[in-house]
């Protein structure tokens, strides 16, 4: 008998940030995500961050991507507003 069996499970999340949230959020993230990882290793060990250190570039590219352009948006809307 020959069986093969796939199994795969994923995952997406929606979170809600405040302004001055998603702003803190990419600030953290405009560091490399290497000297992130190593000053939290330095920092506050490896214990909680060194089995998902694989993840941390996607998520700072994720952060990157999606938050700062929705931010200079609000900044360019607010720039105009000012104008007025």
């Amino acid at each position: 008998m020959n069986t093969n069996v796939k199994t795969s499970i994923s995952m997406e999340t929606q979170i809600t940030l405040s302004e001055s949230e998603a702003r803190a959020l990419v600030a953290i993230m405009s560091y490399s995500s290497e000297g992130f990882i190593r000053g939290f290793y330095v920092q506050m060990g490896r214990y909680y961050l060194e089995p998902h250190a694989h993840a941390v570039p996607g998520l700072f590219d994720s952060v990157k991507k999606q938050l700062a352009p929705a931010i200079a948006k609000v900044d360019a809307v607010r720039k105009e507003f000012n104008k007025q």
